[in-house]
């Protein structure tokens, strides 16, 4: 065979052999690159968000920007022609938090890290090694130091910055997350109303954890939502660039109805008040009668929000961070005897309209001789002898026996239901009224066939001459406000508010009003439970009590028209009444003859005693009617409310006149008129 023949067949052989080699390389080849281009796919495609996201957390990390919470804001309204000036009893201050991403910190680097903070921070040797245990740790967001001023935030930016430049350590290898911390403007000024919130939030939500009071109740409006930053880690970024991802929503502010100064004379003579007392502890709340407005609420010892945590780890503190005037549910003494005649009153009407004669004549003789009644092994006492009196006598002696005999036509002639449903529904007791803050007592409203704790019935023969007096029936002070209120506004129930408005500010900087009660009608909004002629009664009744003669003398403003009652009770210890441990109330409408507001004032555990020539001074009318004198002076100034008794002053001032001043000339005819029933000389 022929040289050419040969080469052409290892031609032909060695192209076949080369064809299926390079055939198979080819398709293992495609085989990987069809592998890649799937895994690829699968990284790209399917699996890209989840990459993404991995890298993102290398090169980024999320920063959360905190809200503002709402405020509450003092009713500067109230002083007519008085621009209505923002006054805040709470604001945000804004803090900061400082963090490491410790892994982006050279371990060479870390030891004078931590030693430059800690002279910045001013740590002790404790804190500087728990700081460089931080820094030690594989982190990327360490918190290293909380609620940080803005003082201390430019010093550390000022050092870190050049230092972190000149090591190439990226910026934002030590960051800041900005927070908002509750500052008082008024210091402890209405503390036990407002609370506070604690210093360390949620974990998972970021949200303040309330400790009470307001910040508690509204809770769920004063919270926003916080906004989120995306920080890149790089020596160029600092700390405070980042994409805004979300802006944060800050809080609603709360609009109180109570006034800042009135609050602050409020509290200064309540604690003047309690300490000469020696009480245990008082606390005064002055209202609106028409629109249920609460415009001071003090209580005395104080509690500072600033210093919580002071109070909840002390077992004798906690007790001040309470709002005793609603959660404190006391036997209210006499001033029960004002809502006992206006009860009275209504069962005259209530029989009228059924055509039969009425209950009793409120100027007819009644005998207050006979301390005996159905149910009761004891004889009730007045404090002094009375053969007679009428209504108006009755509540200037504070008699029980009159009271008693009231209510025992009542039962008998209406029935017991009648009578409880009265207090119930006309007066409020027994139930909360519904102001805005946790914790509210209901009271105690006795009931036919109900049994107390101990198995013994609430309701007996001798239960409703007992609560004529105010005994056998427990009520708050904020419940004993909303009843007397009923006779200096024409008869309505008003229910107690704090608040005028709710306001939001939304992303676009407009207001949303979320609440308001600055347009409401006591008239349309609430009923009236007595009529005008039956509060007219009681108002003047009342208006007996501050005068010579009456129980509360030492609670006479001078220059102005003022009626009110008073109670004292005693409380139970070991199982039964002490009369060394009272309650010592005083409640009041001033002026009388046009009403700006109704004030109460308890003291808790005066200290018990005589004072030679002037009378018990652990009585309401000795210990909590002159609180009362001194708040309502003060208050009446600062409202430029002028004077409606130019006459009504101290036998012996210029400015006296006996038959010009509010209410000594009717005085002097029921003077005369008692001491023609009972025999004076």
């Amino acid at each position: 065979m022929k040289k050419k023949d040969l080469d052409k067949n290892f031609y032909r052989k060695a192209t076949s052999s080369d064809y299926k080699r390079v055939l198979c390389l080819s398709l293992f080849i495609f085989s990987l690159f069809s592998i890649l281009i799937a895994q690829f796919y699968t990284i790209q495609i399917i699996d890209g968000e989840r990459w993404t996201k991995i890298g993102d957390k290398q090169h980024y990390f999320i920063v959360k920007d905190p809200f503002k919470r709402g405020i509450f804001i003092s009713n500067t309204s109230i002083k007519k022609g008085h621009p209505d000036t923002h006054k805040s009893f709470v604001i945000d201050v804004q803090k900061f938090h400082l963090y490491a991403d410790s892994k982006s910190i050279p371990v060479i680097y870390r030891d004078e890290v931590a030693e430059q903070l800690s002279i910045i921070l001013g740590l002790d040797k404790n804190e500087t090694i728990e700081l460089r245990s931080n820094l030690a740790r594989k982190s990327r967001s360490r918190k290293l130091a909380m609620w940080l001023d803005k003082d201390t935030y430019d010093t550390l930016i000022n050092w870190w910055q050049p230092f972190a430049r000149e090591n190439k350590i990226p910026r934002n290898a030590l960051f800041f997350v900005s927070d908002y911390q509750r500052s008082y403007p008024f210091g402890r000024t209405l503390g036990q109303v407002l609370h506070t919130i604690q210093k360390v939030k949620d974990e998972k939500t970021s949200q303040a954890l309330p400790t009470g009071g307001l910040e508690l109740y509204f809770n769920k409006y004063l919270k926003g939502k916080e906004g989120k930053r995306r920080l890149m880690r790089s020596p160029r970024n600092s700390l405070e660039t980042g994409d805004v991802i979300s802006l944060p929503q800050n809080g609603a502010d709360i609009y109180l109805t109570i006034n800042h100064y009135l609050q602050e004379i409020a509290e200064e003579e309540l604690e003047k008040g309690v300490q000469k007392a020696k009480a245990k502890s008082g606390w005064a709340v002055m209202m609106d009668p028409f629109t249920g407005e609460i415009l001071a609420l003090a209580q005395y010892p104080f509690f500072n929000p600033s210093d919580y945590q002071q109070y909840f780890n002390n077992s004798a503190l906690i007790e001040n961070t309470k709002v005793k005037a609603i959660t404190d549910a006391n036997e209210p003494g006499s001033i029960m005897k004002a809502i006992t005649v206006a009860v009275a009153l209504k069962a005259n009407e209530e029989l009228a309209r059924r055509n039969a004669p009425p209950l009793f004549d409120p100027d007819a003789m009644m005998p207050t001789s006979n301390p005996m009644f159905p149910g009761r092994r004891k004889p009730l006492k007045d404090t002094h002898f009375h053969s007679f009196l009428d209504m108006n006598m009755a509540i200037q002696k504070s008699s029980n026996i009159y009271m008693a005999r009231l209510v025992e036509k009542i039962v008998k002639v209406l029935g017991v239901d009648w009578y409880r449903k009265t207090l119930y529904e006309d007066f409020g007791l027994g139930q909360k009224t519904g102001i805005e803050l946790p914790s509210e007592s209901i009271g105690l409203l006795p009931t036919p066939g109900r049994k107390h704790p101990n198995g013994q019935l609430e309701w007996s023969v001798s239960t409703p001459y007992s609560m004529a007096m105010g005994h056998n029936i427990q009520v708050t002070s904020i419940q004993i406000l909303r009843a007397f209120a009923v006779f200096a506004n024409g008869g309505y129930l008003v229910k107690p508010t704090l608040i005028k408005k709710i306001v939001k500010t939304n992303a676009d900087n407009s207001l949303e009003i979320i609440v308001d009660n600055t347009k409401t009608d006591y008239k349309t909004n609430n009923r009236q439970v007595i009529s005008k002629e039956s509060f007219e009664r009681v108002s003047k009744a009342v208006k007996y009590t501050t005068k010579i003669g009456g129980s509360a003398s030492r609670g006479e403003i001078w220059g102005y028209s003022e009626s009110g009652k008073t109670g004292t009770a005693d409380k139970v210890k070991n199982g039964k009444y002490d009369p060394h441990y009272v309650c010592a109330s005083f409640v009041g409408i001033v002026p009388a003859n046009s009403p700006a507001f109704v004030l109460v004032v308890t003291l808790d555990e005066p200290e018990y005693g005589y004072e030679p020539g002037q009378g018990r001074k652990h009585m309401g009318g000795f210990c909590s009617a002159p609180i009362f004198r001194e708040i309502s002076k003060r208050s009446l100034e600062y409202l430029g409310i002028p004077s409606d008794d130019p006459h009504g002053y101290p036998s012996g001032d210029p400015r006296y006149d006996a038959n010009k001043a509010d209410w000594l000339p009717e005085l002097r005819l029921l003077k005369e008129k008692y001491d023609k029933w009972n025999g004076a000389k």
